[in-house]
């Protein structure tokens, strides 16, 4: 029994360590555009089943409980928390963020597409829509050289005042898209996100249709992290780690104390 107790306390001593980084990723991304924050998720693990309740305790009864022993416990998986970030007001022409829900498409290495909230976009010196890293903004969005007063309308919707026009020139529409589940999307670093099976195929369409949120120009959508929130996680994890702690102590000091006797 006290090894097994040993066993427990050590799972927990895991599950608490990973929450605890789980919580210091969010704080760490308090500042970073669009990042949604994440929850760690606990599980019981495999019970050890000495008596199951209902077994014959005698010819003519049935134990009425049952003696279950918990192995512990483990971080089961973790979920991204979708609610919208602040958004704040920049004044530039190229930075979006999105009121609802949705994600920009962006063309990454080697024909990934990837699906960011981080609207920080900039022009390439081809005059390319594109993030900071230089990935192009799909569908492509290219701003002819000279270009004034570029607009993007709540539906995505570019355009802008070319040399040699006189009325402002439409250069395509910036397009959202949308999943069945979004908490299946594998985050890939670099605020950027990649389907998977679990999320479902990528539904594109305009902003503000669909259930798609609209799109707003010259701001730039907040982290949705809660700093207050998070040090409140932050103390209940190390109180938590701290009792698993105390229990390896104890139950080390009831094995001394079984040796010294036997």
């Amino acid at each position: 029994m006290p090894s097994s107790a040993l066993h427990v306390a050590r799972t927990g001593l895991e599950a608490q360590d990973q929450r605890m980084r789980v919580i210091a990723n969010n704080l760490a991304n308090v500042g970073t555009t669009g990042y949604k924050r994440d929850r760690a998720n606990f599980a019981t693990l495999a019970y050890q089943d000495a008596r199951v309740a209902g077994q014959q305790s005698s010819s003519e009864t049935a134990y009425a409980t049952g003696l279950n022993l918990g192995t512990g416990v483990g971080v089961q998986s973790t979920t991204r928390i979708e609610t919208q970030g602040t958004l704040a007001t920049t004044g530039n022409a190229l930075d979006l963020a999105l009121e609802g829900d949705g994600y920009f498409q962006v063309a990454m290495p080697g024909g990934q597409l990837g699906y960011t909230r981080a609207g920080n976009f900039t022009r390439s010196a081809e005059g390319n829509l594109v993030t900071s890293q230089g990935f192009a903004v799909q569908p492509p969005i290219t701003i002819p050289e000279g270009s004034s007063a570029i607009s993007i309308s709540a539906d995505g919707t570019v355009s802008a005042a070319v040399a040699g026009q006189t009325e402002a020139t439409t250069l395509g529409q910036v397009t959202v898209a949308s999943f069945s589940n979004p908490a299946g999307l594998r985050a890939v670093g670099d605020n950027f996100l990649v389907e998977t099976g679990a999320s479902g195929q990528a539904q594109v369409g305009p902003a503000g249709e669909g259930g798609r949120g609209n799109i707003r120009q010259g701001s730039l959508e907040s982290s949705n992290v809660n700093v207050v929130e998070e040090l409140v996680d932050m103390i209940e994890c190390q109180r938590a780690y701290e009792i698993n702690s105390k229990m390896i102590s104890a139950v080390d000091e009831m094995l001394k104390n079984a040796n010294q006797t036997l």
